[in-house]
C-alpha cells in the first residue's frame, strides 16, 4: 500500500492526496507533525531517497534555519535524530511504496505510482492525440 506523509496546512500534500484519490490509488496518510517518524522510519525513507538527506530537508524552511545545522557535515545518526525530533523540516508530501519514493508534489513525477497498465494506456492515448 502507498503511504503519504503529510502536514495539515500543506498545499502540496492536499494536491497529492486529491490526485491519488482521482486516480483511485489507495493510500495510508500519516500526519508527520502529529505522529513524527521515528529514527528507524527516517532511515527507511532515506534508503529510498536518491538525493540523501538534502532531498528530504526543506533548506528554505525557517525551522531549518533556526536549527543552524549543516546536515552535510553531520554524522548520519545525528541527522536522523534531528529529523525525527523536528518533522517540520521535512519536505512534503513524502509518498512511498515498497520500492519507490517521491518527495514533494509534481504531477508528472507522481504518475510513477499509477499501475503500469494504466500508464501504458494513458501514454498510448497521448500518442494518438499527438498523431491526429
Amino acid at each position: 500500500m502507498l503511504s503519504i506523509y503529510t502536514a495539515p496546512s500543506c498545499t502540496s500534500c492536499k494536491k497529492a492526496k486529491n490526485w491519488l484519490s482521482r486516480h483511485n490509488i489507495p493510500f495510508h496518510e500519516r500526519n508527520i507533525l502529529a505522529e513524527p517518524l521515528n529514527p528507524d522510519e527516517v532511515m527507511e525513507v532515506l534508503k529510498k531517497c536518491d538525493d540523501g538527506i538534502e532531498g528530504l530537508i526543506s533548506s528554505r524552511n525557517r525551522f531549518v534555519k533556526t536549527l543552524g545545522v549543516n546536515f552535510e557535515e553531520l554524522p548520519l545518526s545525528e541527522a536522523i535524530a534531528i529529523i525525527s525530533k523536528n518533522p517540520q523540516i521535512l519536505r512534503r508530501p513524502i509518498i512511498m511504496d515498497e520500492k519507490r519514493l517521491h518527495v514533494g508534489y509534481n504531477e508528472e513525477e507522481i504518475r510513477t505510482f499509477l499501475p503500469r497498465t494504466v500508464r501504458i494506456l494513458e501514454n498510448a492515448g497521448v500518442r494518438m492525440q499527438n498523431a491526429v
